[in-house]
């Protein structure tokens, strides 16, 4: 099972990225990106963070066994459209 590591993006310069040291083994692809949307749904709830000022300008920068990028998660994901709302 491959295994993808979920690195916290928290500014836009190089040091402000949050390694994974260990990651996650998840089927595919598909599996990595819900679990980044679940993740992220539980830092926002959670208590404050005192490096993170504000959770909607962080994404996950998923890698993998290789430290190959796989996909960039925004937590701006979790906001649902204006447009799909009845």
């Amino acid at each position: 099972m491959p295994r993808y590591f979920f690195n916290l993006r928290y500014g836009p310069r190089p040091d402000k990225l949050a390694v994974d040291p260990e990651g996650d083994d998840l089927p595919g692809v598909g599996e990595a990106h819900q679990h980044a949307l679940q993740s992220i749904r539980g830092l926002i709830a959670g208590p404050p963070s005192h490096a993170v000022r504000d959770w909607f300008v962080c994404a996950f920068e998923i890698t993998d066994e290789a430290d190959q990028p796989v996909m960039t998660v925004p937590f701006t994901e979790i906001v649902p459209d204006e447009e799909n709302e009845d």
